[in-house]
């Protein structure tokens, strides 16, 4: 990456560290977004450890370099999914984070020979297991920051000790909502920035719904976690009162045939249609008038946030964590208690039945949904990126990540100590230099 300086505190280089670049997927589509913000002020890449096609699906633009690590692409000469050191575990990867039996002796060496001569001034890990990846193979010189775009408290006690252990190695740690950063703060993180900057989503660039559609559409997953059965029914008491109202799901997924077949029971086919899974999904949005969100958690809600940028007003359940954060009850949505189909066909009743309402409840849907808008949400990364990066120096570094090492050891306050008092005799006996190499 190009070196050139710009600004009182040069022209930063960033690299973004993600599991595979080459599907479709929340975590995917908000790391191009904000590394293609990014690359207008700085040089950014983002480096994926697996390829598994020819070409991504959601290719970032051309001032977004990317690279990958490991070819997974069968049909190719290049296919190193049978090398002998892939079938060996990771020893870096995180041990209870889902795509764990990916990771091999390969990734850890891929990993490490790129982390090794980057130049880069800013590392990004976007999930867990990359995140403890980079503090326990750390590269010399680099912010570590680490995105968590699910949250601590639905990982599994497994993880959440991993992580306890691994992220007081960090320099900062970036969660998508304030509540799931709370959560974080109240582990021992001593060091650690612990901030919450949401997903960035762009403005679709289309003409906002009309509102004159009689449509409510939700999107997503067809997964137990996204409720479209209890949707389903909530729409049944829409059809009740309304049946000139339509209901279309986008999405595909395991709970396909289970959902046909609760729209059959109910009587609901020319109602409920399932739609698929469809890319791009904004001009879709624009068809409707109400969007919907049934889930049982959200770490965000981007589709919460796509919608509102057409134009839609949003009712979702009130569920852990997301919605409650971006949806102003009464101004831009309504938000219903969690697992209750009665409340959410009576919301959804409430907009069906006031066109008015549901007109000024859309405009303001957009305009709030600016918030969300990736030149806002690039700016705040800017900004904290740049006080890392400037008040970064390797004694620091090395010395946060030492004082790291040590507390992730261990959690009650005596054995702290006791591992404080340690880690200074040894300092005493070694010197700080070959304490630092120790910690690393």
């Amino acid at each position: 990456m190009s070196a050139e300086k710009r600004g009182p505190w040069g022209r930063m280089r960033i690299t973004f560290l993600i599991n595979s670049a080459y599907g479709i997927g929340g975590t995917i589509r908000t790391t191009f977004n904000l590394a293609e913000q990014l690359a207008q002020q700085h040089d950014v890449e983002v480096v994926s450890v697996f390829r598994t096609r020819d070409k991504p699906l959601l290719a970032p633009d051309g001032k977004v370099p990317l690279s990958y690590l490991v070819d997974m692409r069968k049909q190719e000469s290049t296919f190193e999914g049978d090398d002998p050191e892939h079938k060996q575990p990771s020893r870096y990867f995180a041990r209870h984070d889902g795509p764990y039996e990916r990771y091999s002796r390969l990734t850890d060496r891929r990993i490490g020979d790129f982390l090794a001569r980057t130049e880069t001034d800013v590392v990004i890990g976007t999930r867990p297991g990359l995140n403890t990846h980079l503090v326990r193979q750390p590269p010399r010189g680099p912010v570590l920051l680490g995105q968590e775009h699910l949250t601590y408290s639905t990982h599994s006690p497994r993880l959440q000790r991993e992580l306890r252990a691994a992220y007081p190695r960090l320099d900062a740690l970036i969660t998508v909502t304030e509540k799931d950063a709370r959560d974080y703060r109240k582990l021992w993180l001593p060091g650690v920035r612990v901030e919450s900057v949401p997903n960035s989503v762009p403005d679709p660039g289309l003409e906002p719904a009309d509102g004159r559609g009689k449509w409510v559409l939700a999107a997503g997953r067809l997964t137990p976690m996204k409720r479209y059965d209890l949707l389903i029914r909530a729409f049944a008491r829409v059809v009740e009162e309304r049946p000139d109202w339509r209901l279309r799901i986008y999405g595909g997924g395991v709970e396909k045939p289970g959902l046909r077949e609760l729209i059959g029971r109910l009587g609901l086919y020319n109602h409920v249609f399932l739609m698929g899974a469809v890319s791009p999904i904004e001009p879709e949005w624009t068809k409707g008038s109400i969007a919907a969100v049934s889930s049982s958690f959200e770490p965000f809600g981007m589709t919460i946030v796509e919608a509102m940028r057409a134009g839609l007003p949003v009712v979702a359940t009130d569920c852990p964590h997301g919605p409650g954060e971006i949806i102003a009850p009464g101004v831009d949505g309504q938000l219903v208690p969690n697992g209750n189909a009665d409340a959410m066909g009576a919301a959804l009743l409430s907009l069906i039945n006031d066109d008015d309402k549901r007109a000024e409840m859309g405009r303001a849907a957009k305009e709030r949904a600016r918030r969300y808008d990736p030149a806002r949400i690039g700016e705040r990364y800017d900004r904290l990126l740049t006080e890392l990066v400037t008040h970064r120096s390797p004694l620091r570094s090395g010395a946060h990540r030492a004082r790291g090492s040590l507390v992730g050891r261990t959690y009650s306050v005596r054995n702290v100590a006791g591992t404080v008092r340690q880690g200074v005799g040894y300092v005493q006996r070694h010197g700080l230099r070959a304490a630092l190499r120790r910690a690393a």
